[in-house]
């Protein structure tokens, strides 16, 4: 696994989240191995990683929410697993799936969680929250009748209700629509601002790279973690975007056949086609330049040296993962 962090970040900064080596098991499933991760005092961590990789039963771990099999950690200054009571109260969480009443409207909502709470002064905390959401305009709407950004919306203001320290959100955006997920990740980056440390699992690139610091798990085992330049920089992976001649028909596409020339080719980890290019990625910057003008020779394409994306990193590290839960079946 590997971690690149500055020598600030060793020695400053507060920890909200300091977990070690903590595992968790469901039945014969080695769910989560050996995960040590720091999180920081208004830090946005992105987690990011194949479905059944246990970004979500990590995250719940590091919060007191699920008791890890082994391994020790503290989370606001609790123990995750002595004082996980203490941690709850202090948590915010957004599931992925929505989970408010569809007959209520969205101040009735907010009026039940803040209920649930035992909050004092309830309609004042209700009437800051639609206020701090921009959720004032919709407050009598049925909840059941909003769309995917508004229902959004409702269930962040939720879960911001109790004044939580730490937000955990689950794929907080799965199907929304991509001007909503924008104004949700600017929010996010105004709370983090305030000091609330921000823990989400996301399968956008777009949002991974909004993130302060990123996570990639691979069935269980923590792959590699930073900023997303670092886990880019990390993987040593040189890019070439390679394209159909300018001039060429879009119907005449020789990037597949390409690509099928160079599969195993010297030099060549990875191919991907993005739209009207194909990325070719490998380890081997010399050999990968030498084995692409030799194939592409004569052939009428146009290649370009590009900087190596996220996408392409979080490609080719998913590539080389191996399902733990295939060997059990």
């Amino acid at each position: 696994m590997t971690t690149v962090a500055s020598d600030a970040e060793k020695t400053d900064g507060d920890l909200v989240v300091d977990v070690d080596r903590i595992n968790k098991h469901f039945g014969s499933k080695h769910v989560v191995k050996d995960l040590s991760l720091q999180v920081r005092r208004g830090e946005i961590f992105g987690f990011l990683g194949p479905n059944g990789s246990g970004k979500t039963t990590s995250i719940r771990m590091m919060c007191g929410l699920l008791t890890p099999d082994s391994g020790h950690g503290t989370c606001m200054g609790f123990d995750i697993i002595k004082q996980s009571d203490q941690i709850k109260r202090r948590v915010g969480y957004m599931t992925q799936k929505f989970s408010y009443w569809d007959d209520l409207s969205i101040r009735e909502n907010l009026d039940f969680v803040a209920r649930i709470y035992g909050m004092q002064r309830r309609k004042e905390v209700v009437d800051q929250s639609l206020e701090k959401l921009g959720l004032s305009s919709r407050a009598k709407q049925l909840a059941g009748s909003l769309s995917g950004g508004w229902k959004q919306r409702l269930a962040l203001a939720a879960s911001m209700l109790h004044q939580p320290e730490l937000l955990l959100l689950d794929e907080p955006t799965a199907g929304v629509d991509p001007a909503a997920r924008r104004d949700f990740w600017e929010e996010l980056h105004r709370l983090a601002a305030e000091g609330i440390s921000v823990l989400v699992s996301t399968h956008y690139m777009d949002e991974a790279e909004r993130c302060h610091k990123l996570a990639y798990l691979a069935y269980g085992k923590l792959l590699v973690q930073g900023t997303a330049a670092e886990v880019v920089a990390g993987q040593g992976l040189s890019t070439w975007a390679i394209y159909n001649s300018r001039d060429s028909d879009i119907r005449d596409n020789k990037l597949v056949g390409l690509s099928q020339q160079l599969h195993e080719q010297p030099g060549v980890d990875q191919l991907v086609v993005f739209g009207t290019s194909l990325h070719v990625c490998g380890k081997d910057a010399a050999l990968l330049e030498q084995t692409l003008r030799r194939i592409t020779a004569g052939q009428g394409l146009r290649m370009e040296l590009i900087d190596t994306s996220l996408e392409d990193v979080f490609i080719y590290m998913m590539n080389r993962s191996t399902d733990n839960f295939g060997e059990l079946s």
